[in-house]
């Protein structure tokens, strides 16, 4: 199963994973995460978190679950939510087949994973149910750019991506996508690379 691969390969890559992309988290991506993750308060469920990156930007009254179904990832979470005294519940989940019941969260998140996720609109719509009814959805993603050249470059360098993580998809039309699962986006933001990476809010 293509989940399966997935998983392997980011168990694969878990321990370089910050250190592979350093340079975009010491410029970009912690700047981002500061900003639209500092405010939320409730009971948030945060989908494929990784080695846990987001953890140090959520404030205080954020209740959150994090979940991922690589191993490797979800072990670096746990050393990075240890770290910041245990806050954050760390689960392993396949989003694709969330254990959770409706409408049980006021935001449900995720942070540059819908391009690495073999059926994002099947996940999308686990958002969907799982959000509450005033709830929202937070994609901070990077996506198909409108960009002709750049959306070329994002396709040629877009077989590469696959043979080593599997399932990674650097030219997906998340905008699209997050419609297609019954979402209505309330607010769509282009935060880098012209509309390479995007901030996108969605409701019920």
């Amino acid at each position: 199963m293509k989940e399966h691969r997935v998983a392997a390969g980011y168990n694969k890559i878990s321990a370089l994973y910050n250190l592979i992309e350093w340079p975009l988290e010491r410029l970009f991506f912690s700047k981002w995460r500061n900003k639209y993750l500092r405010n939320l308060e409730g009971k948030v469920l945060e989908i494929g978190v990784g080695t846990g990156k987001n953890f140090e930007y959520y404030g205080p009254k954020a209740d959150v679950t994090a979940i991922d179904f690589s191993d490797g990832m979800l072990r670096k979470a746990e050393e990075e939510n240890n770290r910041l005294g245990g806050r954050y519940r760390v689960v392993k989940m396949d989003a694709q087949r969330l254990e959770f019941k409706d409408n049980g969260f006021d935001y449900v998140i995720t942070t540059f994973v819908l391009c690495s996720v073999p059926n994002p609109i099947r996940i999308l719509k686990n958002m969907r149910r799982v959000v509450k009814k005033n709830g929202m959805v937070i994609n901070m993603e990077h996506v198909l750019s409108q960009n002709w050249l750049i959306a070329s470059l994002q396709r040629s360098r877009n077989f590469i991506m696959t043979r080593c993580f599997g399932s990674i998809c650097i030219n997906r039309d998340t905008v699209a996508n997050i419609r297609k699962a019954g979402l209505k986006i309330k607010r769509e933001e282009n935060i880098g690379f012209m509309d390479v990476f995007k901030l996108i809010v969605s409701v019920k």
